[in-house]
């Protein structure tokens, strides 16, 4: 099942993008719901007749059960666009579970498998014991892990960037600060930050796209664009479009 919410388009505040662009909510490693989406938004790009760009706002992995295969594809969408076989720009934002990955394997941190990611590991093909709380038990998980995630992907979270700014939008994973100019806020705001930024009627000069803080439906307020619907637990994968000053949502659920 898939559709268009049945959200009236809004201008806001004279607010406009530079381009046809797409920004995708949340994975968390519902692999068929982002297939699904990402189809949808090519046929949909297709009615304007240009090239579209689309932006992924991070949480790829962890909590849903295919955290490995939703890598790949973002892998096999870029090295189409290489190829000159691409029928989109790619922008790819780092999320905190990202992040919170690359911390375990480098420092054993055990937090990371508690919020999700062992179900990730488990999509790599490492076993992970249901007792999550000893040392032992991280560290065996973290040296498999090591062995069996491949370069590419690897390769693939480091090259993903903190932001992104199109027109009179920033795209971020969580969002900004209201109180410290962009320079000076780094990845523990633009990966973490919640209620300090989701309470502000205006963060930044920009308005905000973002994910990280689930919503039965996607927020559309003149200075923040939330799209981040809880794929892993209600099944609703968002993006919204932005074109021009138009704003519409696009959906697929399972």
């Amino acid at each position: 099942m898939f559709g268009l919410f049945k959200k009236k388009q809004q201008t806001f505040n004279n607010a406009e993008i530079d381009r046809l662009t797409y920004a995708v909510g949340d994975v968390h490693g519902m692999f068929d719901q982002f297939c699904g989406l990402l189809e949808k938004i090519r046929l949909d790009a297709q009615s304007f007749r240009v090239t579209p760009r689309v932006v992924l706002l991070g949480d790829y992995i962890d909590r849903g059960p295919a955290s490995s295969r939703v890598i790949d594809e973002i892998l096999r969408m870029q090295s189409h666009i290489d190829a000159g076989r691409g029928w989109c720009e790619l922008e790819v934002l780092i999320g905190n579970h990202e992040w919170a990955m690359m911390n375990f394997l480098a420092t054993g941190d055990a937090m990371w498998l508690k919020y999700g990611g062992d179900t990730c590991a488990t999509s790599y093909g490492v076993e992970v014991p249901f007792n999550l709380d000893f040392r032992s038990t991280a560290a065996a998980v973290r040296e498999e892990l090591r062995r069996r995630l491949p370069p590419q992907h690897r390769e693939l979270i480091q090259r993903m960037k903190y932001l992104f700014q199109a027109g009179d939008y920033l795209f971020v994973h969580a969002g900004v600060s209201p109180k410290k100019p962009l320079a000076d806020q780094g990845p523990e705001t633009f990966l973490w930050i919640r209620d300090e930024f989701l309470s502000t009627p205006r963060a930044c000069d920009y308005v905000v796209v973002h994910g990280h803080t689930p919503t039965l439906e996607p927020v559309n307020q003149e200075w923040r664009i939330g799209v981040d619907t809880g794929a892993y637990e209600t099944g609703v994968l968002t993006a919204v479009r932005l074109n021009g000053r138009q704003r519409d949502f696009i959906n697929i659920a399972n």
